[in-house]
């Protein structure tokens, strides 16, 4: 996993806005999660593992929102992630907001596009992370469903803005 802090995430912001607005990416599928008071560290923010946590639980809830609990015979199972930090993010009652789109899809793996905002609508943090697809039977690489893919399609965006990519 790469991590990266991000000083300034003005640019960012910016550009998240772009992907959200852009009349040639559908509204990405949002996720609120709760924080907890066990998710700060000792300097007074939300940990950075706990961000990658909340990156997880909403890849796991819009999956199970996308897919219910058919499998079908196929998993998908993390092969990259890459998070970039723009903001700081501290405790709230408030749930915290991720939302997730599909940027890439290929034969046999996609990508999860994921931006997280603060209660108070900051961004946060962006994530991309690539998930392949694994036979559950054999445990081995498989091309996906059409089933999967019709579904990913149906929620495709821009890719994720990562400074990288500048």
């Amino acid at each position: 996993m790469r991590v990266e802090f991000v000083s300034d995430g003005s640019d960012m912001v910016s550009r998240v806005s772009d992907i959200q607005n852009s009349s040639n990416s559908p509204r990405p599928h949002s996720v609120e999660i709760a924080l907890r008071w066990g998710d700060q560290d000792s300097l007074g923010h939300i940990n950075n593992v706990q961000i990658a946590r909340l990156f997880e639980e909403a890849r796991v809830r819009t999956m199970s929102s996308w897919f219910g609990g058919a499998r079908s015979g196929y998993a998908g199972v993390i092969a990259r992630q890459e998070i970039e930090f723009a903001s700081i993010l501290h405790y709230s009652d408030e749930p915290v907001r991720v939302d997730v789109w599909v940027p890439r899809i290929g034969t046999t793996s996609f990508d999860f596009g994921c931006a997280l905002y603060g209660a108070d609508g900051a961004l946060a943090a962006l994530a991309e992370t690539t998930l392949a697809g694994l036979d559950l039977r054999t445990g081995h690489k498989m091309v996906m469903p059409e089933n999967v893919v019709a579904v990913l399609q149906a929620n495709s965006g821009d890719p994720v803005p990562l400074r990288r990519r500048r």
